[in-house]
């Protein structure tokens, strides 16, 4: 007798992870091991970079540690996540604007978890994957903001903001990545300080996702230094050791928001978190010391510059139309001659290589796959060269050349 689960049916895995599952039972093996190409994932090198810092081989661990974490995060990481910010951004935050969570996403998923209902998220119709299933696990209701070639998939600031329609009784909170994943575009400068000027405003807010801070050419973006009054506002900033810090598997993100409510967010950890493993926080913190991070976001910006450089020129001249920005690991490209982008993975993956699909970035897309629904972005996919060894760049750009090359010459022939 089969019996009903008491879980909601509603969580497919989120898109990135439908790839990997799908390219398992294809290619025989997971994305990652040897011979294989993961241009779908979204993690950075995890080894020293050229001119680089070292990455620490261990941390030290006392009788205290074995406690339990303190709700809100340890002390020496509130503390050097706020020097981290004050020194490079000219901000003034103290760690009791620091919340300390076990990677981004978590810190992003209890932000829309504790959103008041009369609060409308705005995002952007492409963005990360999985906004839309912490969206529709939260409950939180969004309206999407349009991603098009004609505003070059960087739609104004104003546009986050727009009350056609609302109430008075409506407050906005904008999603906003910055860099963009998927598609690099950067809100900078004088363009970042309107964004955030318009999120302080009254009835406004920001969640500004800033995983990618190091991967620009100013070496560091953040919204932090145009914040006027971060403790009488809505503002909250994403970041982590994820992606800058090149270190995804100790799980260590933050929140950086008003006094008030990073009050609520530790009232959740009290009960719905536990805290942070004291290790990761620690290693953390080794990580945020000031001049190994002034000498890794030299390294980034060096290193990801020269590899997005050279493989927007690689893919440019294979075809593919580029409309990336000047930010993060990505590429956010346009098949030509009718190919779309499941047939692109499907063709890929023989060769142990696949690319995160447009359809999985469509924030208006249905949760749950509807196959009557046709996404805007069926053409359009997600390169990453985060992972990559600058040494793969020939054979990663042969393989892709050759699958585009088969698909034209099947279409020639009738069989496409």
């Amino acid at each position: 007798m089969n019996r009903p689960s008491f879980l909601s049916d509603n969580c497919p895995p989120m898109g990135i992870y439908e790839t990997l599952y799908a390219f398992r039972d294809s290619f025989g093996q997971f994305m990652g091991t040897p011979g294989t190409h993961p241009w779908s994932q979204g993690f950075p090198l995890t080894t020293q970079l050229e001119g680089g810092p070292e990455l620490p081989s261990s941390v030290d661990v006392t009788w205290e540690d074995r406690f339990y974490p303190k709700a809100w995060g340890h002390p020496l990481l509130r503390d050097a996540i706020a020097e981290h910010y004050n020194s490079f951004y000219g901000s003034n935050i103290t760690p009791e604007n620091v919340m300390v969570f076990a990677g981004g996403r978590p810190g992003i998923y209890t932000i829309l978890a504790f959103l008041k209902k009369h609060v409308e998220v705005r995002i952007g119709n492409a963005e990360w994957p999985a906004y839309l299933d912490i969206l529709t696990q939260t409950d939180s209701s969004w309206r999407v903001v349009p991603f098009t070639k004609e505003n070059g998939f960087h739609p104004s600031n104003a546009e986050y903001f727009d009350r056609s329609g609302l109430n008075a009784k409506t407050h906005l909170l904008p999603i906003i990545s910055n860099p963009g994943n998927p598609t690099g575009h950067t809100r900078a400068g004088a363009e970042l300080e309107e964004l955030i000027a318009f999120a302080e405003q009254p009835g406004n807010g920001i969640l500004l996702d800033e995983a990618y801070e190091m991967f620009h050419g100013s070496k560091g973006v953040s919204g932090i230094r145009y914040v006027k009054d971060l403790d009488n506002s809505n503002v909250f900033l994403a970041g982590a050791c994820t992606k800058g810090l090149q270190c995804p598997g100790i799980r260590i993100g933050w929140i950086i928001a008003s006094k008030k409510n990073v009050e609520t967010m530790a009232n959740y950890s009290s009960f719905g978190m536990g805290g942070v493993s004291h290790p990761s926080q620690l290693y953390a913190a080794k990580l945020l010391e000031p001049n190994r991070v002034a000498q890794a976001r030299d390294a980034v910006e060096r290193h990801y510059g020269m590899q997005r450089a050279r493989y927007g020129e690689a893919f440019a001249n294979m075809g593919l139309k580029v409309h990336t920005g000047d930010g993060g690991f990505y590429h956010w490209l346009e098949l030509p001659d009718g190919l779309n982008a499941n047939e692109l993975n499907k063709r890929l993956f023989r060769h142990g290589a696949a690319i995160l699909e447009g359809f999985d970035c469509d924030m208006a897309r249905p949760h749950s796959k509807d196959p009557n629904y046709r996404s805007p972005y069926e053409s359009y996919f997600r390169f990453s060269f985060g992972p990559l060894l600058p040494e793969t760049f020939e054979s990663d750009v042969a393989i892709l050349k050759r699958v585009l090359d088969e698909y034209r010459a099947d279409v020639a022939a009738g069989r496409a």
